[in-house]
């Protein structure tokens, strides 16, 4: 197995040079501990501490006394989850020195839920945002295998498919029946699987708990408040539609996507790209990945997705400040767009607009007006380039 260098490392550098805590945070075995022990080398003095390995756990019974004796260096602590009552003890140690580069450390959880250092460390720490592999990390031409596969870097590396696919069975299992009740949820696994797959079979639609929940036999604010623990965890994501002042009637309820292919192809026992051409959520597919490489590579845009109750709709709505990016995903390497596309745009008074497609090389060329199609290479280049 090879290291794909990550685009983050350099940020993340940037922050320990600013901030006493960096957290980085992203869903197991996405890559965080490789990147870590990575950027410790660029230190002269480190620690790692990994709070799944118990002897690395005892060192902390007087976590006080630990990191006083090492208060010069860098220190990194892994799974920090598992031990959330250190947060009080890290400000206390940060007021006292106002040191930047103190900690490092490493979470499987969303900030919400790691809400002790969203509330005791408030003003010393920095969250980035770290996800699995994502294709400006890699090769374009890569595309086939990482849409199959998935990102997480021991599907994507593995020898072959079965062994890729193996790996996503186990990690789904051990997701559910260890990783969700570690974080303290109370809550039916079986169900909560149940959720996932129903989820994964109708990836990027409009979500109606009410019916989700008659499905399950619970009540919609338990199939939210499931849902929010998949978002949580970084295994769904929640797109909300977007809202203006236009004097449409508007859907309200958000769009969900499993946000990682590979994951989303294993809950559907979907093990080769033939059997992914042939089934139908081939296209729901390609929009969830094309979806999620775009969103994740650039954080500085909020996105959306837009639908009048007439059925207009754009699949991603990316704003930041008055700019506005329509996005359109299409599984064809000859796509066509219904006037109900352009009617949003018009409505919504968008400019600049794409459509993205599996091409196999980089493709960029005008399909009418201002719609361009595009690869996903070249859109991620187009957007990064708009400047304010």
């Amino acid at each position: 197995m090879y290291i794909i260098s990550r685009t983050a490392e350099s940020e993340i550098l940037e922050r320990l040079e600013t901030s006493p805590v960096t957290a980085i945070i992203g869903p197991r075995q996405c890559g965080k501990s490789t990147l870590a022990k990575k950027i410790l080398q660029s230190f002269p003095d480190t620690i790692y501490l990994d709070l799944e390995l118990p002897s690395d756990l005892r060192k902390l019974t007087d976590a006080e006394q630990f990191f006083s004796l090492n208060k010069d260096s860098l220190i990194c602590i892994d799974e920090i989850q598992r031990k959330k009552d250190l947060f009080p003890l890290l400000r206390a140690l940060i007021d006292k020195t106002g040191r930047s580069g103190q900690f490092l450390i490493l979470g499987s959880a969303s900030p919400e839920l790691l809400r002790q250092s969203s509330e005791t460390l408030a003003g010393r720490i920095s969250y980035f945002s770290l996800t699995p592999f994502r294709i400006d990390e890699l090769e374009y031409q890569n595309i086939p295998s990482h849409w199959l596969r998935g990102g997480f870097p021991l599907s994507y590396l593995a020898r072959d498919e079965k062994q890729s696919s193996r790996w996503r069975i186990d990690f789904i299992s051990t997701f559910l029946e260890k990783d969700v009740p570690s974080l303290g949820f109370s809550l039916n696994t079986q169900t909560i699987s149940r959720l996932w797959t129903m989820l994964a079979h109708s990836t990027g639609q409009v979500k109606n708990r009410a019916k989700l929940g008659e499905s399950l036999g619970i009540s919609g604010a338990t199939v939210k408040s499931y849902y929010e623990i998949l978002e949580k965890t970084f295994m769904v994501r929640i797109l909300q539609p977007y809202h203006s002042s236009v004097k449409k009637r508007l859907i309200k309820s958000p769009k969900i996507y499993i946000r990682d292919t590979g994951i989303l192809h294993s809950l559907l026992d979907i093990d080769s790209h033939n059997t992914l051409m042939g089934h139908p959520i081939f296209g729901q597919s390609w929009e969830s990945y094309a979806l999620e490489q775009i969103v994740s590579a650039l954080p500085e845009w909020t996105p959306w997705f837009f639908r009048t109750s007439n059925g207009s709709e754009i699949d991603l709505l990316l704003t930041r400040g008055v700019e506005k990016v329509a996005v359109e995903f299409k599984a064809s390497v000859a796509p066509k767009l219904g006037a109900g596309f352009f009617n949003c745009m018009e409505l919504l008074n968008i400019q600049k607009s794409y459509v993205v497609c599996p091409f196999p090389e980089s493709e960029l060329y005008p399909y009418r007006g201002n719609v361009m199609v595009a690869s996903l290479d070249k859109i991620l280049e187009e957007i990064k380039n708009i400047s304010l």
